[in-house]
């Protein structure tokens, strides 16, 4: 009898494709493989894209009505999808969440959120419009002067330092792109 080996891991069953955690032959770490073929499923870190977007001396933020972190406030972002550029994805994300037209400016901060395996772009973009409304993942959206913040309230470290980094770079014209503050992680389990 000819074993043959269909590679469909994403089926809910997990007694065919890539099942077992090993080193695989010629790498250096763990990976999900399948035992019957040795065909690895490479996971990879996920890339988030956003924006800091402004119109006049307002910035965009939406209340999540989705979980992680539901009820607090954030900068539109969320996932890039296959075949998109960051630029479209983060365009997109302030589209679904705010119903928001934008222009994307230029790359404010790359961040490293190690513990959840994330790669996060934020760029700076000025709205086409001040005309937003709530999209299917916002239980509101809001532009805020930068002193009347939700500040207590930001669902994630990373907004903070997009907003921080921002508001040092509000006027210029070219900067190179911020990364993760001196010893933050973006884990909130741990504070940082």
């Amino acid at each position: 009898m000819v074993r043959t080996c269909k590679h469909n891991w994403l089926m809910a069953e997990r007694h065919t494709g890539p099942r077992i955690r090993k080193v695989p032959a010629g790498d250096n770490r763990q990976r999900l493989v399948c035992p019957d073929c040795d065909y690895v499923a490479y996971e990879n870190p996920k890339v988030v894209v956003g924006v800091v977007a402004t119109w006049e001396d307002k910035l965009l933020m939406c209340k999540r009505a989705i979980e992680p972190r539901r009820g607090y406030w954030t900068l539109p972002a969320g996932f890039m999808e296959l075949g998109e550029t960051p630029e479209e994805g983060a365009a997109r994300e302030a589209w679904e969440e705010a119903r928001a037209e934008l222009e994307i400016i230029d790359l404010l901060a790359v961040y490293s959120i190690r513990h959840i395996s994330q790669l996060q772009l934020f760029y700076r973009a000025r709205l086409l419009s001040p005309d937003v409304s709530v999209g299917p993942e916002s239980e509101e959206v809001g532009l805020f002067t930068f002193d009347s913040l939700p500040a207590n309230d930001l669902a994630f470290p990373s907004v903070h330092w997009a907003i921080e980094h921002f508001q040092q770079v509000r006027g210029a014209d070219t900067f190179p792109p911020f990364r993760n503050p001196a010893g933050r992680t973006g884990d909130m389990r741990r504070g940082r």
